[in-house]
């Protein structure tokens, strides 16, 4: 049986070595991540808006929704009509404009996400190899990269 060996990958400078971390870490993090929130029946995008709803003193639509969704490319529409069978959230025509829906949260999401809540150590132990100093070092600089703007 032959040995297959694994190719070395060489980066051009150390930002795009960078950038490939980045991806591997997030995917890794989403990966166990995942399984969270799977126990609940839900994906990461219905737990992102169940939290977005539940922080929203209003009712919102589901284009105030997508605007505050870590993933900008979910089909918010989609997502919100698989909680509303769920019984997690409530769609209610606008009173302002009959052509939009207001989406709320339901008080059996709210025990769902505050059951999630309780969880919160597995989601530590994610980052476990971190020092708090590290963990936050981490988020400053991942803060400061997505608040980047180039010049045009």
């Amino acid at each position: 049986m032959t040995k297959i060996k694994p190719k070395i990958i060489k980066y051009s400078n150390e930002r795009q070595k960078a950038i490939v971390s980045i991806l591997w870490a997030y995917n890794w993090v989403i990966d166990k991540l995942r399984y969270i929130y799977e126990e609940e029946d839900l994906t990461l995008q219905q737990y992102n808006i169940l939290r977005i709803l539940r922080a929203s003193p209003v009712p919102l639509s589901t284009l105030q929704i997508r605007e505050q969704m870590l993933d900008k490319m979910s089909d918010t529409s989609r997502i919100v009509d698989r909680l509303v069978i769920k019984k997690l959230v409530k769609k209610v025509p606008c009173k302002g404009d009959k052509r939009l829906v207001d989406i709320t949260i339901t008080l059996k999401a709210v025990r769902v996400i505050d059951k999630l809540a309780k969880k919160e150590e597995h989601m530590d132990e994610i980052l476990k190899s971190l020092s708090l100093t590290e963990a936050k070092t981490l988020h400053k600089l991942l803060d400061k990269i997505s608040h980047f703007k180039p010049v045009e």
